[in-house]
């Protein structure tokens, strides 16, 4: 069984971001980057799912420019046996990633597309769901627990409230949230046995996938900041700050 892993380059989550003096976007230049963490949990299950027998191949894509390489390196060296570049200086969109990631997986007939839940970077949520439509596979979103077995896949997803499982039959997708499991430590063996695996590069209009942004984005701001508290001697002081002040009432 194939195994299809999309990996995101994103600002490393330590690192504090702070909006562009113009407002144009969001400051990144000489930011420390890193693969994307919900990510990194669906590789680390793809991972566990081959360790396991029951997956033969797992193929790590990523779509950005040429530095996405270095994600997918580090995603080989967790452990995928190839990866694939969907490399373009486009500022591209849930959408457009889901319709190239569509046209690989037409490519490649994994049976299994594993990928985070969303992105730090720009907290979408949407390309895992934007694909299984454009594919007509099943899908389970925010899963906590996959079980692979006899061409079905059953997955426990978190939602409000509580736990849901749902019994999927092949191919499907599966995005991933922070409970499934922990990602493992990248060892340097493996670093550098990741230098030799096959890693191809190809471009959007080689997969017939218009990546064009739909989308502009106006401004980007900080949030304000955060007042102090206070303590107010009684209930109708508080309700007074709420209405006034706050005006939240």
């Amino acid at each position: 069984m194939k195994v299809l892993v999309p990996v995101k380059r994103v600002v490393d989550y330590n690192v504090k971001v702070r909006a562009k003096s113009d407002g144009s976007g969001v400051d990144i230049a000489n930011a420390k980057m890193s693969m994307n963490p919900f990510d990194e949990i669906a590789l680390e299950e793809a991972m566990r799912l081959k360790e396991s027998g029951k997956v033969t191949e797992v193929i790590a894509i990523s779509c950005g420019i040429t530095q996405c390489q270095e994600t997918l390196r580090t995603a080989m060296a967790i452990g995928a046996d190839r990866a694939i570049l969907v490399e373009t200086t486009a500022d591209i969109e849930p959408l457009a990633v889901a319709k190239l990631l569509k046209a690989l997986a037409d490519k490649e007939q994994p049976q299994l597309i594993i990928l985070g839940k969303q992105a730090i970077d720009d907290d979408c949520n949407q390309t895992g769901q934007m694909l299984a439509a454009l594919l007509g596979w099943p899908q389970a979103t925010f899963a906590s627990k996959v079980v692979l077995d006899d061409g079905k896949v059953t997955v426990t997803r978190e939602v409000d409230g509580g736990l849901e499982t749902l019994a999927l039959t092949l191919p499907a997708i599966i995005t991933t949230d922070l409970r499934l499991n922990e990602p493992r430590y990248v060892t340097l063996p493996n670093i550098m046995k990741a230098k030799k695996k096959q890693l191809d590069t190809i471009n959007p209009g080689t997969l017939g996938v218009d990546v064009t942004a739909r989308l502009k984005t106006l401004k980007v701001v900080e949030p304000l900041k955060r007042t102090a508290g206070v303590i107010v001697p009684d209930i109708a002081t508080l309700v007074s700050k709420l209405r006034n002040e706050a005006k939240v009432i």
